[in-house]
């Protein structure tokens, strides 16, 4: 059992599936609490240089997922975190987030953003055992954000080091 990381387009076939299944999963959360405002995404966004989609895949199976894009011309935004349901709890994301990270400062990039919904205290743990600072009161009812004049969106940034990753580069 080897694990791998791969780039991919956000349009490969093989994705849309999961996609689609990471999409039902936030509306299974939030209903259509985002549709309002949901935000409308070019597939460009996520191709290299200036973006990135990978999978993690074991055994040619797609376990993971993750991507960024850029925020603004120093941060890269981190989107389409994802782990197959029977293999989470094992650090896949991080490993996953880790990877982003790696991939940001090597496309020249020294900061993180990144948004989880109210409704993903698992995320926030994982953003939290990862370094990331929050942008938001972290002792506050996670609901609360969800009413005005909040968005629902928590935030989240981190400084990218790249002496931290000349070891793994």
């Amino acid at each position: 059992m080897s694990d791998l990381f791969r780039d991919v387009s956000p349009e490969d076939a093989d994705l849309q599936p999961i996609i689609d299944g990471l999409f039902g999963e936030y509306a299974a959360r939030y209903g259509d609490y985002f549709s309002k405002d949901a935000e409308i995404e070019l597939t460009e966004w996520y191709i290299a240089p200036q973006g990135l989609f990978i999978v993690l895949e074991r055994d040619g199976e797609i376990i993971a997922t993750g991507a960024y894009k850029p925020f603004d011309e120093q941060t890269a935004e981190i989107k389409r975190i994802w782990t197959n349901k029977t293999l989470r709890q094992q650090g896949l994301a991080a490993r996953v987030v880790q990877e982003l990270e790696r991939r940001a400062v090597l496309a020249g990039y020294s900061g993180i953003y990144l948004t989880t919904g109210f409704r993903q205290p698992e995320a926030v743990k994982l953003y939290l055992s990862q370094g990331y600072a929050p942008q938001f009161d972290l002792d506050r009812d996670p609901e609360e954000y969800s009413q005005p004049p909040f968005d629902g969106r928590l935030r989240f940034t981190k400084t990218l080091v790249r002496e931290a990753f000349s070891k793994s580069a």
